[in-house]
């Protein structure tokens, strides 16, 4: 046996004599060496090996990826992602052929590029199905992604129904020269938004919002101001450019009065809601009833209408309204409820919250009259006893919703009569202190329905 020191050990690819000697692989192919520095060597470099490699499995196809997606349950999106992280090129780098002698990079741009005619399709049919699972301001979010998912997201279809609420601050860009420039709108067009909620809005911000809105003069359908100084003037201008506007929303907006609806009012506005305007009156409801004979909904807030009011609907009015609320009319008696009930017989919804004034009386009257009613509210009527509640259950077979928050004055004995209506599906008592918990018992234990309840404690 012999001994060497540790500097004659040497490690098997030590370079000799310029010669660099490659141990032998486990294929059987024996060893070869190349002359280290010689340009036959570095010829050898570039040139294809005799030698074969072992490669990566290839990549899948376009059918394979959504095969698999649908599989795993994921996007294929997800899949051909994973695709940037596999080489294009083959991973023993001193074995290239001459055609991949560039930058490994430029390969994998080249491979990728000719496959994205193909992807995003497979792309697109899945997140359309995707994008149903978010909200609409999930979905703002996600169209901030990439192009791809901002072109599918911007159809119309994932923004019906929804309405953009702007601030008048949000309306103006502030240039670097310190003027103000409207914001551009064309992304709300593109999602075909038709109802819109401005709010602080002037008279010229709404001049600005039509002439920058490409659907402003017939795609716009519903409007609602809120806390806005928008004049006679204003409106009248809104309402004769805007041709296709049917829904109208005036809330807390004390500069136009009664003569801008008289002026500016056209038959093509089918719901109208007017509350918080210090300016409505009953001359107010002679303009609605005269210039909206198609008016199908009512919404009305205000302090300063009478009975008298009630009386000016028309009888075209009489067939098409039937949707009618009433909130805080302070003045309206039982003598307006004559008046309504008379003057829209048809009526389905029927809210007079906050009418202090009205009795048992008029609830009778409501209930002998318009036997149509599917929803009724009383709440905040202090006047109303158990005898109403009776008149109710004997009258209003098709009634679904009652609302009775705020009615101090009803007890068990008149919830007892409402045990009768098989129809009534929602019943709200919130508020009511005479009401106990034994009725609410009864009606668990009858089935009657599927009742709602809202009973505060």
């Amino acid at each position: 046996m012999s001994t060497h020191s540790s500097s004659d050990i040497k490690p098997p690819c030590m370079p000799r004599n310029g010669l660099v000697k490659i141990p032998a692989q486990s294929n059987g192919l024996g060893s070869a060496s190349i002359t280290k520095g010689t340009p036959a060597a570095k010829n050898r470099l570039c040139q294809s090996s005799s030698i074969p490699t072992v490669l990566p499995p290839p990549l899948p196809n376009h059918s394979e990826l959504a095969s698999l997606a649908q599989a795993a349950h994921v996007p294929s999106s997800s899949l051909c992602g994973l695709t940037d992280s596999i080489p294009l090129v083959e991973p023993n780098s001193n074995k290239t052929s001459p055609s991949t002698c560039q930058p490994s990079g430029s390969k994998r741009k080249l491979s990728l590029s000719s496959m994205e005619g193909q992807l995003p399709i497979l792309d697109e049919k899945i997140i359309n199905r995707l994008f149903w699972y978010f909200s609409s301001c999930e979905r703002c979010v996600l169209a901030q992604v990439c192009k791809v998912w901002r072109k599918v997201l911007y159809q119309v279809k994932f923004w019906e129904g929804i309405t953009p609420i702007l601030h008048a601050k949000e309306l103006y860009n502030i240039l670097l020269n310190g003027e103000k420039e409207f914001v551009n709108l064309q992304g709300f067009a593109i999602r075909g938004f038709d109802s819109f909620c401005l709010i602080g809005v002037s008279d010229l911000d709404i001049c600005e919002f039509i002439d920058n809105y490409p659907l402003s003069k017939k795609g716009v359908r519903s409007v609602s101001l809120k806390r806005s100084t928008i004049t006679d003037a204003g409106l009248e201008v809104m309402l004769e450019q805007m041709q296709g506007l049917a829904h109208l929303e005036l809330s807390g907006c004390n500069d136009f009065t009664e003569a801008g609806l008289w002026s500016s009012l056209n038959a093509r506005i089918t719901s109208l809601s007017v509350s918080d305007c210090i300016n409505v009156a009953d001359d107010a409801i002679a303009a609605i009833s005269q210039l909206l004979p198609n008016l199908t909904e009512l919404n009305l807030q205000a302090y300063h209408v009478t009975d008298t009011a009630m009386a000016y609907f028309t009888a075209k009015q009489g067939y098409s309204t039937h949707t009618l609320r009433l909130n805080s009319c302070w003045e309206i008696t039982n003598h307006g409820v004559v008046n309504m009930v008379h003057s829209l017989p048809n009526l389905t919804a029927l809210s007079l919250s906050g009418c202090s004034k009205v009795t048992d009386d008029g609830v009778e009257l409501v209930a002998e009259n318009l036997r149509k009613l599917r929803s009724l509210d009383l709440s905040w009527c202090p006047r109303i006893t158990d005898m109403a509640l009776e008149y109710i259950a004997c009258d209003l077979h098709k009634l679904e919703e009652l609302i009775l928050d705020r009615c101090v004055r009803i007890t068990d004995t008149g919830l007892g009569y409402l045990s009768t209506m098989s129809s009534l599906r929602s019943l709200y008592l919130r508020w009511c202190c005479q009401a106990g918990w034994f009725t609410a018992e009864i009606y668990k234990k009858k089935k009657v329905g599927e009742l709602d309840w809202d009973l505060d404690d």
